[in-house]
């Protein structure tokens, strides 16, 4: 039973842990390879990779994006 119980902690705080670090960023820029490049550099920054989950062209360009480990 004391088994379980440690299992089931174990594995909600490292649950918890990756959770944690999702990191979403956002860049403006004027084209979608200019707003790529500034996402790229703040997850350059921070030592992760990127997926980009939204990118919206109007006058400007709109993107976000969410850090991975």
């Amino acid at each position: 039973m004391k088994t379980i119980k440690t299992f089931v902690v174990v594995a909600a705080l490292s649950l918890i842990s990756s959770a944690s670090f999702a990191q979403t960023v956002t860049a403006t820029a004027s084209t979608l390879d200019g707003a790529e490049a500034q996402i790229a550099a703040k997850a350059k920054m921070a030592g992760t990779g990127y997926s980009i989950t939204e990118a919206y062209a109007g006058n400007q360009v709109h993107m976000t994006a969410q850090l991975t480990k």
